[in-house]
C-alpha cells in the first residue's frame, strides 16, 4: 500500500509535473528514506495512519544523524509535496504534514577576497582581445557590484561612462543606477575602442560582453573565464562569479560606507540582506586581529 501510493505520485511527477529527472531522483531518494522510516520505526502499513509525529520523529532522526538544515529543509519539502498528493487523490483523510514547519537555513558567511587578492586577480597582463574584454570586465564587477547576470545583459547604451555611471535591470527587471570609478572607466574605455569591435567582425550586437563568436557571453562562459583567470592570478581560494560582489560590498563597509548606501549599490530591497556583509566585515577583523596581534 505505502509502495503502491509512492509509484503513482511519481508517474503524476514525470507525466503531468514534467519534472527533470535530477529532480525526480532527488523526490524519490527523499522518499524512500521517509518512506522506510515509516514502516520500520513507525510500523505503518497505510499512509492512512501515518501522523504528524512521525514525521516529525523522522525529521528528529535526519537531525540526530548530523543532517544539514538546507537537506533538512528538502526533506521537509519533499514530504509535503507527497502528502498534498495523497490528499488530492483521496488516498488519505487527513493531510499529516500541515503544520509542520521548515527550519530556519543557516546563513553561511559569503567568501570574500582581500585587497591583496583582488588586486591579484585584476592585474591582467593579457593585451589579447580576449584578455582586454576580461580585464574590463572584472573592473567592472569590482567597481559596481553588480550581479554577473546584471553585467552580461548590460548594453553598451546602458553605459553612461563620461557620467561616471551604468545603468542597470536588476530582479524583477528594477532599475537603479550604479556609479562606476575612473579605473574601471578606463578598463571598459579600452575595450571598446581596442577590442569589442575586432572581436564582433562588422557582426551587430548591443550586448556590452560578447564571446569570441561575436555573441553575448553566457554565465557559463564568465565562469570559465574566472577559473582561468584565477588560476592564472595564482589564487588558491575558490571564487564564483558572485565572489567579486560580495567583495565590493564587504569592502565598502569596512572603509566606512553607510549600510544604507550599499544595499541601494547591491539593489537589496530588503536591508536584512545586506546586512550579512556587517557580519563578514567582523569576522574578517577578528581574523587580522589573531594573525598580526602578539597578545592574540
Amino acid at each position: 500500500m505505502l509502495n503502491d501510493a509512492k509509484e503513482d505520485y511519481f508517474h503524476f511527477l514525470q507525466i503531468e509535473r514534467g519534472l527533470s529527472d535530477n529532480t525526480l531522483i532527488s523526490y524519490k531518494r527523499d522518499l524512500d528514506d521517509y518512506m522506510h522510516y515509516v514502516e520500520k520505526v513507525s510500523g505503518k502499513s497505510e499512509w492512512n495512519s501515518v501522523a504528524r509525529n512521525d514525521i516529525i520523529g523522522y525529521l528528529y532522526m535526519l537531525k540526530d544523524n548530523g543532517k544539514s538544515t538546507a537537506t533538512i529543509s528538502r526533506h521537509v519539502s519533499s514530504i509535503r509535496s507527497f502528502h498534498q498528493f495523497l490528499i488530492r487523490e483521496q488516498l488519505v483523510m487527513q493531510d499529516a504534514s500541515l503544520h509542520i514547519e521548515t527550519p530556519k537555513k543557516e546563513r553561511s558567511l559569503p567568501d570574500v577576497l582581500s585587497l591583496e587578492e583582488v588586486e591579484s586577480l585584476l592585474a591582467v597582463h593579457d593585451q589579447s582581445l580576449l584578455g582586454i574584454r576580461n580585464k574590463a570586465m572584472l573592473e567592472l564587477l569590482y567597481a559596481t557590484g553588480l550581479r554577473v547576470s546584471e553585467m552580461i545583459t548590460l548594453k553598451v547604451s546602458d553605459l553612461h561612462l563620461s557620467m561616471g555611471f551604468v545603468q542597470c535591470f536588476g530582479k524583477g527587471s528594477k532599475e537603479r543606477i550604479v556609479p562606476i570609478g575612473d579605473v574601471a572607466i578606463k578598463a571598459v574605455e579600452h575595450y571598446l575602442q581596442h577590442a569589442r569591435d575586432q572581436i564582433l567582425k562588422q557582426k551587430k550586437e548591443t550586448i556590452l560582453f560578447v564571446n569570441q563568436h561575436g555573441r553575448p557571453l553566457s554565465r557559463q562562459g564568465f565562469w570559465k573565464i574566472l577559473k582561468k583567470v584565477t588560476k592564472d592570478a595564482g589564487i588558491e581560494k575558490t571564487i564564483t562569479p558572485h565572489t567579486l560582489r560580495h567583495s565590493f560590498a564587504t569592502h565598502l563597509l569596512e572603509n566606512g560606507a553607510d549600510l544604507r548606501v550599499v544595499q541601494e549599490l547591491l539593489g537589496h530591497v530588503d536591508i536584512s540582506t545586506t546586512q550579512i556583509y556587517t557580519h563578514v566585515s567582523k569576522a574578517r577583523l577578528k581574523d587580522m586581529y589573531k594573525a598580526f596581534h602578539p597578545r592574540a
